[in-house]
């Protein structure tokens, strides 16, 4: 190996990431994407391991962009207007019931679309109810923060609600089927004991008694970032509006369920995502006369770019021998049974996401595990808990995820301020027992289970 290639694409992979957090809204697949060509050209990555990595990610992209496609047909019909009245309306005047729906919506929406979608999606929402709700500054974070964890945390029950969990699912050779039955438990606990400390932090925050909304009678602001969904719709009201939002929310799920279906028949997963997505832009065309020829410009190609980008970088890292320091260090780890393996590598996961970033320390933590000569329960116990250490361990620091710093960017946006500070004091309180807690529950319920 050149003396030069580790210490140039360390530098690079760094280079990346940091400006990728000192600009957050820059698009991101373009430092990601100047990062891979020079990893590229430092010869770290080679043509024949390209090939490698579009097989490996272009499964889970399809099924990605798919769901996004659902996600912008559902803004033509005025789901996300009318999922905003009834968020008012379900609340009735009391802010106590307000913050608990506010995370059901966002644990729903990252189930539905995905965890960045989630954020791009519900942030705007909030941000218009608070504001027209006349709320305070310091009386708006309980419902934006701890929306904002709930939405990026709730990727982790499901594989198919983030596109590392399903690039790694790939590499670890695991199904949606059985991704959902080892993990939605464990996960789904988990985020119900974060959601109960950050109600018990939050609750003297907590406004009694908020104001009612008029439907109609209020606006969206518009959404920063780059993001299909940006946009203000223009709702499209049926006359029967609730049974035609009733009947488009049961269809997504029906979709959504597919692919799991699809999963456990081995029916490829990504063909299923973009047969739900062709029948509910069918349904668009015959109901409000809209061509499909729009996705071509709404849908965010450049995730496609991001990922594949990221993942060239990070075997750039593989092949100089991270990996293999990784994998010295964590193996007799791993091999002490379930309960420490989940600890362990959940742990890990956690440190590296807080370094990194989630998205490249999932990716080196997946590398890491196919490399071992783990037996087939053990790699993926230790994959689960590497997804639950880069889904919500990642939330302690703002850098660990992006959508947390795309999602700071648009509080700024919309008046509300929170320093890292602000942010730090919750996330350390809340997300250290919830990941431990939800690592310990993994390693017992798998125990249990086979």
């Amino acid at each position: 190996m050149n003396e030069y290639l580790m210490p140039v694409t360390i530098l690079i992979f760094l280079g990346t990431l940091s400006f990728i957090f000192w600009r957050p809204q820059v698009n991101e697949a373009i430092p990601a994407s100047i990062g891979a060509v020079l990893v590229l050209l430092s010869g770290s990555v080679s043509l024949s391991d390209l090939i490698i990595i579009t097989e490996t990610i272009g499964g889970a992209a399809v099924t990605i962009i798919a769901t996004i496609v659902m996600a912008i047909v559902l803004e033509s019909f005025g789901f996300f207007h009318w999922a905003a009245e009834k968020l008012s309306e379900k609340a009735g005047g009391s802010g106590i019931r307000l913050f608990w729906y506010t995370n059901l919506f966002c644990f729903l929406m990252t189930l539905f679309v995905n965890n960045d979608g989630s954020i791009l999606i519900t942030t705007p929402i909030l941000l218009m109810l608070l504001h027209h709700m006349k709320l305070k500054n310091h009386q708006k974070i309980p419902y934006l923060l701890s929306g904002a964890l709930i939405a990026t945390a709730s990727s982790a029950p499901i594989g198919v609600s983030n596109i590392v969990n399903l690039i790694a699912l790939k590499m670890v050779d695991m199904d949606l089927y059985m991704h959902t039955a080892m993990m939605f438990i464990p996960a789904s606990a988990g985020l119900l004991l974060l959601a109960l400390l950050l109600f018990a932090y939050f609750f003297n925050q907590i406004p009694r008694t908020i104001s009612k909304l008029n439907p109609g009678h209020w606006s969206y602001p518009p959404a920063p970032g780059n993001h299909p969904l940006k946009t203000v719709p223009v709702p499209i009201i049926p006359e029967n509006r609730p049974k035609f939002m009733r009947n488009i929310l049961l269809f997504v799920l029906a979709v959504r369920i597919s692919l799991f279906a699809a999963s456990y028949v081995h029916f490829p997963v990504p063909l299923m995502a973009v047969i739900g997505s062709v029948a509910l832009l069918g349904w668009r065309w015959i109901y409000l006369r809209i061509p499909p020829t729009d996705m071509i410009k709404k849908t965010p190609w450049y995730i496609l770019l991001f990922a594949f980008s990221m993942y060239v970088i990070i075997y750039g890292l593989h092949n100089i021998g991270l990996t293999q320091w990784l994998m010295k260090f964590m193996e007799p780890l791993l091999t002490q049974g379930y309960l420490l393996a989940s600890i362990a590598m959940g742990t890990l996961l956690t440190v590296l996401s807080n370094l990194f970033n989630n998205h490249p320390a999932l990716m080196i933590g997946t590398l890491t595990l196919t490399n071992m000569n783990l037996d087939p329960m053990t790699l993926k116990i230790s994959y689960l808990s590497s997804v639950i250490g880069s889904d919500l361990g990642s939330l302690l620091l703002p850098i660990g995820t992006l959508a947390t710093l795309i999602w700071l960017h648009m509080i700024k946006q919309g008046n509300v301020r929170i320093t890292w500070g602000q942010y730090m004091k919750v996330t350390f309180t809340v997300i250290p027992v919830t990941l431990f807690f939800t690592l310990i529950v993994l390693g017992y319920w798998v125990s249990w289970l086979y």
